[in-house]
């Protein structure tokens, strides 16, 4: 389907570019045009020292993103880090004046009222071994490139520093989101069914809970049905059918 054209927002999970998107640029329709949001210290801003306060990586990248979203509709989503990170990018766009968003993604992680637990020993940096265990737990990354010192040589640094973003967050009452809220979730990750749906504290608009068969990273896993989910949600949004009731929904995965 055509029509008015949409950006969809990308935010990577730690230790991620944002480029890890970019395969979704060929598997979306046209008018849904996927826009990575990179963050400092890694892929084309690599050059840029990393960052380990979220609230103020937040700031910076609402203000890079002020011009964009005033262009035309957007959507944002994020995962894991990248949804908590995306939480606050919104609220932060929200203190500038921006345009509200159609809705917000927010995939494999914890609601932001729910991150004691959930982030629990990330507020000190890790060591490499502690880092390299955390990635084999996660089973998303193949043990021949854990076992790879070079490749390990770039990523730890970043997967570090990530972890200290989400071990610096503190959790603020304000009033929520105006835009609707679609969590995405993994049967087998980390992050409970209560954790997640807490999600709904954040918007004062629509909510949905889906669920997909795989782990943290069912994103990869289960691709092409998490694509359809984002797709058909995208177009309702834009339609103007984004305020549904909350619901549980549980994806048609086999």
């Amino acid at each position: 389907m055509g029509g008015t054209p949409v950006r969809l927002f990308c935010l990577p999970y730690s230790g991620a570019s944002a480029m890890t998107y970019s395969r979704w640029r060929r598997k979306l329709p046209a008018w849904l045009a996927v826009r990575p949001v990179e963050l400092p210290g890694r892929g084309a801003r690599m050059a840029e020292p990393l960052q380990t306060d979220l609230a103020s990586l937040a700031q910076q990248l609402a203000r890079e993103l002020h011009d964009e979203v005033r262009q035309g509709p957007y959507a944002m989503l994020g995962h894991s880090l990248g949804a908590l990170l995306a939480c606050e990018v919104l609220y932060a766009l929200r203190e500038l004046g921006c345009p509200t968003p159609l809705g917000f993604f927010a995939c494999g992680t914890a609601a932001p009222s729910r991150r004691a637990e959930y982030d629990r020993g990330f507020a000190e940096p890790k060591s490499d071994a502690e880092l390299i265990a955390d990635l084999r737990d996660l089973q998303g990354t193949p043990e021949e490139v854990l076992g790879n010192r070079e490749l390990m040589s770039l990523t730890l640094p970043i997967l570090r520093a990530d972890f200290l973003l989400c071990g610096s967050y503190r959790h603020q009452r304000r009033p929520p989101l105006a835009c609707p809220i679609r969590t995405l979730g993994g049967r087998e990750d980390k992050a409970s069914e209560e954790q997640l749906l807490a999600w709904a504290e954040e918007t004062r608009s629509g909510f949905g809970l889906e669920l997909f068969d795989g782990g943290h990273f069912f994103i990869h896993q289960r691709e092409a049905e998490v694509l359809a989910v984002v797709e058909r949600q995208v177009e309702a949004w834009r339609a103007g059918q984004g305020a549904a009731a909350l619901v549980v929904e549980s994806a048609a995965i086999c």
